[in-house]
């Protein structure tokens, strides 16, 4: 069974891990302690601090073998997340084929992100929350696993503008909805943080934010357009996510 791992997990035991992994963590690790060029997420850098994240490693998103490894992640996560801390995330590295991107940039990033989000629902073995609609044309959409709903992150190697979503390998951070519910629990200090994250993403990315990026709730809000933004200001006009049958005969 595939299961989150805590940085030091990793790093004390690296005879355990492949080179990219190893890499693809110090490389994580720079990111997240940068203290000239901040990180514009201000909660995950403090997850990093507190080590409230969790980690995964997928080992070739392209291979039909991906979407069983990320959802042994995505189970495990969702069932030992609710004790791991308030600025928690999994966060999972992915190796994938060089080589197509360097033709497609970051649409070829955009079509494997969409394509392993549906494919590992069909690992999934629990109904779609009731709360929450199917349907990612309605702006309370976000993807679930398990019961759990999520705020998705991608970042990809061939993001060059966009700073912020730009890593040396695919990278994919989950939040639980939770996670953002206890944040904004506290209007005030939730608005202010806010303002600091607008403000470092403008010092950070060297383009203007991504005009996808509202606040969740809001009728123009669609969550899935923020999961991966282009380094562009365009986007998709619908959302590629297909919620495929459920596979029981996963070993995950």
């Amino acid at each position: 069974m595939i299961k989150p791992l805590k940085i030091e997990d990793v790093l004390l035991a690296p005879e355990n891990h492949n080179t990219w992994q190893l890499d693809a963590i110090n490389k994580w690790t720079v990111k997240m302690t940068d203290r000239e060029s901040k990180f514009p997420c201000i909660p995950a850098v403090q997850g990093y601090a507190f080590n409230h994240l969790r980690y995964g490693f997928v080992q070739q998103a392209e291979d039909f073998a991906a979407e069983e490894q990320l959802a042994a992640l995505l189970q495990n996560y969702g069932e030992q997340s609710r004790v791991l801390g308030h600025y928690t995330s999994l966060v999972v590295f992915i190796h994938s084929n060089a080589e197509p991107y360097r033709k497609d940039g970051v649409e070829y990033y955009e079509r494997l992100f969409w394509s392993l989000l549906s494919r590992t629902t069909a690992m999934d073995r629990k109904p779609w929350p009731a709360h929450l609609p199917d349907d990612p044309s309605d702006h309370l959409w976000e993807y679930c696993y398990d019961g759990e709903p999520y705020f998705v992150y991608c970042g990809t190697p061939a993001h060059k503008l966009r700073r912020s979503r730009s890593f040396p390998y695919m990278v994919l951070a989950f939040t639980p909805r939770w996670v953002l519910e206890k944040f904004n629990s506290a209007p005030l200090q939730a608005e202010k943080t806010k303002q600091m994250i607008r403000r470092r993403l403008y010092a950070y990315d060297p383009v203007p934010p991504h005009p996808d990026l509202k606040m969740y709730g809001a009728e123009d809000n669609y969550e899935w357009r923020q999961y991966f933004l282009r380094d562009s200001g365009n986007s998709l006009s619908s959302c590629p996510f297909m919620r495929m049958y459920p596979n029981y005969e996963s070993k995950t």
